[in-house]
């Protein structure tokens, strides 16, 4: 099935996903309120009515359902899947949204009988298992198989038709249907006409990695006269980490290459959770942050803000804002301590750096010093999660062009390789690795998870320099 009728498919499901398991907050509460349901809770009496006090909760719980589901992989299926793939994305989707809906009513100090959250945790899974299960037999039925299932012809060279063949068979044979090949190479043009018109195709997928561009204009020409649709398969340019993507600009199709995240409501979700998140911090923090200034100020002579060019988005300088940890000579300085650097490559680390002031040692313990990063990432030059912000004099001295891809995203706060040791890695390939894992895996799922995990790597302190 073609990228675009996955999204739509996806989409229609989310609608329906996300009514169902509104339908089944209201039928928990229906079903705790019946007599002979009540009566086994003699103490805990549940009325119908209550049900209008938490109805504002729908509001969260309507979006945030599909969301849950697509985290757990539910929606990357074949239409018609196993029974297998669907129960245990849907019964942990169930869980988390119900556990996550116990919190919110215990965070705005609404009652949450137990009752009604373990009835509306089945009822949900079971409405969304009997829409899965109506579908999978509707589906099946020979007058859908006539609706959605596409008559396709393959054209190409007969080495890559065979290759398409088992992939489509293996990947799409139940919304595929391959009625035809034809030969690119040598084979006249007029014979896939014949085999249009006789087999009553609905399209073409061409596969031209090793044809020249004018017959495969040839074939799509002919499609296009014929109202059939050509599906160009783009695998003659091997890249290795870039996926592809279509697109338009002024009228010309385009054919996009991309190894970094492609712009999704994800992304305007991670914005938006950079703006609010550092913008929240900042005014919790606004009070430590003066104390902090006080006592550098009070400790050590110079300034209490310590500002440095590092690269950015793309390797754009920007001035990131630290709270000064080191003496005012200590770039200086580092020349002579070229010789104790315990990272490999371009970056510069070293434990118990005889340029940190004791107050130093304390806020770099606790990753106080980072605070005032916050005001970058309210600025749109960091983000909350991404790769660490390295000088720009250190990104000058890469020696792999491969590590320059770091750089394609906003820098962040923290990261995978801090959170697994903070600053415990000592090769600097390993941590690259580790942020093109991050770039390569990338998802506002993802970020939260990082997030969360790094309160207690910071709390323990482990890897502190």
């Amino acid at each position: 099935m073609l990228q675009r009728d996955r999204q739509i498919r996806t989409q229609i499901h989310q609608l329906a996903d996300a009514g169902l398991f509104a339908m089944s907050f209201w039928l928990a509460y229906y079903f705790r309120s019946q007599p002979f349901v009540s009566e086994w809770f003699p103490n805990n009496p549940v009325h119908l009515d209550d049900f209008d006090r938490v109805m504002r909760f729908l509001f969260a719980l309507v979006p945030a359902a599909p969301l849950v589901l697509e985290s757990q992989g539910f929606y990357k299926r074949n239409i018609i899947s196993t029974r297998a793939t669907i129960f245990w994305p849907l019964a942990k989707s169930c869980l988390i949204v119900t556990v996550g809906l116990v919190l919110l009513l215990f965070l705005f100090r609404e009652s949450a009988p137990r009752g009604v959250m373990i009835l509306f945790g089945c009822t949900s899974f079971a409405l969304v298992w009997i829409k899965e299960e109506v579908l999978r037999v509707a589906l099946r039925s020979r007058m859908a198989k006539a609706q959605y299932r596409r008559r396709v012809i393959l054209a190409g060279i007969p080495a890559e038709t065979a290759r398409l063949r088992s992939e489509v068979s293996a990947s799409y044979g139940d919304s595929l249907e391959i009625v035809g090949e034809f030969n690119l190479a040598d084979a006249p043009v007029l014979q896939l006409v014949e085999q249009l018109h006789e087999h009553s195709a609905s399209g073409v997928i061409v596969s031209a990695r090793h044809t020249q561009f004018e017959r495969v204009e040839n074939i799509i020409k002919v499609c296009e006269v014929e109202g059939v649709e050509a599906w160009l398969v783009a695998d003659f340019f091997a890249t290795k980490i870039a996926r592809a993507s279509f697109d338009e600009m002024f009228g010309h199709p385009l054919i996009v290459f991309r190894s970094t995240p492609e712009t999704s409501w994800q992304m305007l979700v991670k914005l938006l959770l950079d703006f609010f998140g550092s913008l929240l911090l900042l005014l919790l923090f606004g009070m430590p942050m003066l104390v902090i200034a006080l006592l550098i100020k009070i400790t050590s002579p110079g300034p209490v803000m310590f500002r440095q060019q590092r690269s950015g988005l793309n390797g754009a300088p920007f001035n990131i804002y630290k709270f000064r940890t080191m003496t005012t000579n200590a770039e200086q300085l580092q020349h002579e301590l070229a010789a104790m650097n315990e990272m490999s490559g371009p970056v510069f680390k070293v434990t118990n750096d005889p340029r940190v002031t004791p107050l130093g040692v304390r806020l770099r313990k606790w990753s106080l010093d980072e605070l005032p990063q916050l005001f970058n990432v309210l600025k749109g030059e960091m983000s909350l999660v991404g790769p660490r912000p390295l000088p720009v004099n250190e990104v000058k001295r890469f020696n792999d062009l491969a590590h320059r891809r770091r750089l394609s995203v906003k820098p962040g706060l923290t990261c995978l390789w801090q959170i697994g040791g903070r600053n415990k890695i000592s090769d600097f390939k390993e941590w690259v690795r580790l942020d093109l894992e991050y770039i390569d895996n990338w998802s506002i799922w993802l970020d939260l998870a990082i997030l969360l995990r790094t309160i207690p790597a910071v709390l323990r302190t482990t890897g502190a320099k």
